[in-house]
């Protein structure tokens, strides 16, 4: 693809502070690559683009995206009319993780060349599908030194949702116990790697042929969830992490203790609420933010080894429908991402 270049400048403070002169960056496309869809449907639907090259304003950064990871938030915005997101068309992706092209006014945490990992905010600000996005300085944390883009593009959005959910929304503390649904997927697997980082006794729930997978990373104990009642089997926890909803927000109350608390990924039912206030339980719903501190959180873990993401599968950016086919199965452990060089 033919493109043509444009130099991207900023003010570091103002015009008057710096004598008025701009401060020249990386010279950047006036176009890029990028997966879009007209209409709503299965990943036959996504086809690539080329678009203008956003320009970031203040406080933005523009991140050359190296890796963008693949959640099931994706895979329903594709599909699924009435979620968050207007009609299309549209581009999906809120992982990124790449190079800073250029930074827009008031930004001071970082230079061009930085490289940085972040989500993009979730659900309105979207767009990391593309060779460019650009998005609040403040959503960024430096990338971990010890890993690649494509894993640190699998982090953002899966680990971000975990570490909000445990640390901020549960304060999971030592020695308390958590049941973590579905382990074994995109933010079970962090949640679990937090959850024993912080000292927690770890109960993951999952198919039997990823038990092994859960106790390499973490796991305290595993239950089949296809052979064993969950609900009979484990009880007294302190925290539910619920990523499947249904039957298992409601059955899950049982497992928790006096106190406890369930935090739900993906909204709860009047039922369940009603359930958990008359047995003196709190229940609560969450959506990812985004968060610069809890991002840095996730780096010096990632940095320390606590926190190791697992790639299901890697697709450069013209195969994005296969990353989609793949996570319409349900079925992958750990994290889907496209790459681009």
């Amino acid at each position: 693809m033919a493109r043509s270049y444009r130099i991207m400048a900023i003010v570091p403070f103002s015009a008057a502070a710096s004598g008025g002169k701009l401060v020249p960056m990386n010279e950047v496309p006036n176009t890029m690559r990028a997966i879009s869809q007209d209409v709503l449907g299965g990943p036959e639907v996504l086809h690539e683009v080329e678009l203008p090259v956003p320009t970031p304003g203040p406080s933005q950064i523009l991140v050359r995206v190296r890796a963008a990871g693949v959640n099931p938030t994706d895979w329903k915005h594709r599909a699924r009319k009435g979620l968050f997101l207007p009609e299309p068309p549209f581009v999906l992706g809120w992982d990124v993780s790449g190079e800073v092209a250029a930074v827009g006014f008031g930004v001071t945490l970082f230079r061009p060349g930085d490289e940085v990992f972040g989500m993009l905010p979730y659900p309105f600000g979207v767009g990391s599908f593309a060779e460019y996005a650009v998005g609040p300085a403040r959503a960024f944390a430096r990338k971990p030194a010890n890993l690649n883009h494509t894993e640190a593009g699998a982090i953002p959005l899966a680990a971000l949702t975990a570490w909000q959910a445990l640390v901020d929304t549960a304060n999971l503390q030592a020695g308390q116990r958590i049941l973590i649904h579905a382990a074994a997927g995109g933010v079970g697997h962090f949640a679990v790697q937090i959850a024993k980082h912080l000292g927690a006794y770890v109960i993951g729930t999952a198919s039997a042929g990823n038990h092994e997978f859960l106790r390499s990373i973490g796991a305290d104990e595993t239950i089949d969830y296809r052979t064993t009642d969950f609900a009979e089997a484990v009880r007294d926890v302190d925290v539910v992490l619920d990523t499947v909803s249904g039957d298992t927000t409601v059955r899950s109350l049982d497992t928790l203790r006096p106190g406890g608390i369930l935090v739900s990924i993906l909204g709860l039912s009047d039922d369940a609420l009603t359930q958990a206030h008359s047995r003196g339980l709190r229940a609560v719903a969450m959506l990812v933010e985004a968060d610069h501190a809890g991002m840095d959180a996730l780096r010096r873990l990632a940095e320390s080894g606590a926190l190791r993401p697992t790639i299901a599968g890697a697709f450069p950016l013209a195969d994005a429908a296969k990353a989609h086919e793949l996570g319409d199965t349900n079925r992958t452990v750990g994290k889907l991402v496209i790459t681009m060089p």
